[in-house]
């Protein structure tokens, strides 16, 4: 069961033995003021909070899921920490909350992506602490809560189960970097134009390289989640995450 998931851990510690310049795409330790450094983290704690007490009851009523739940960290921290040059000499990458969010909720995934930006910052300079709260609320809260609305309202549409986990994954990955532009912006406005003219230069820049890299995960998302559906079809249907006709069949 899951035989992949150890070949993670072993690609997670060849990352983390390479050594490279940390470029990223999440904000930079030091590069907010403390102001609003301080307003994400304030933002961001209560669904950790409220996080924390999901993945609890979950395991409680599912304790066969942890398995699936360790997995679901080790695809986001992998696919978050594959950074590829964009036009500005810093890094694009995927996010990868789209799996978790889909297997176990917004909330969940708020801790759980918490949790790789955490260890991404200390481990590979990747982000930062004081910027911990601005990189968690992009990428751990309303990343996974765009995930899981389009998710639902996908498989409301009639969509199938692929195109569903698809357009929810690549949504949340582009809807991250929006976020991330709005942060950059209120903190930075343009000296001509302010906060709009420079919301739209960083989401400018970062739509260029971000685009085609929401699409990859969107489809490395549905290729992970139909081998689980194989494989782990009674750990999915006990998580509810599966369209009814396919849980009748």
């Amino acid at each position: 069961m899951l035989k992949f998931v150890p070949k993670l851990g072993y690609f997670a510690a060849i990352l983390l033995l390479l050594p490279e310049r940390a470029y990223a795409m999440h904000i930079m330790e030091g590069y907010l003021p403390v102001g609003w450094a301080i307003f994400w983290w304030l933002l961001t704690i209560p669904f950790i909070i409220l996080g924390l007490r999901s993945i609890k009851k979950t395991i409680e009523e599912n304790p066969e899921t942890k398995m699936i739940l360790g997995l679901s960290g080790a695809f986001a921290f992998v696919l978050s920490a594959l950074k590829i040059p964009s036009v500005t000499g810093s890094c694009s990458h995927p996010t990868g909350v789209g799996l978790g969010t889909v297997l176990f909720g917004p909330l969940a995934m708020s801790v759980i992506g918490s949790i790789v930006l955490l260890f991404q910052s200390l481990l590979l300079a990747h982000g930062g602490l004081t910027t911990l709260g601005a990189n968690a609320f992009s990428m751990a809260v309303v990343g996974p809560f765009l995930v899981y609305f389009t998710y639902k309202a996908a498989l409301k549409m009639g969509l199938s189960f692929s195109l569903a986990v698809f357009f929810a994954a690549f949504l949340g990955d582009l809807g991250t970097y929006v976020v991330t532009s709005l942060q950059l912006a209120l903190a930075f406005p343009s000296e001509v134009g302010g906060f709009f003219a420079s919301f739209s230069k960083f989401a400018g820049i970062f739509a260029l390289t971000q685009i085609p890299l929401a699409i990859s995960e969107g489809i490395l998302t549905v290729i992970v989640m139909n081998f689980l559906k194989k494989y782990n079809f009674a750990e999915l249907k006990s998580l509810r995450v599966l369209p009814r006709k396919e849980v009748a069949q």
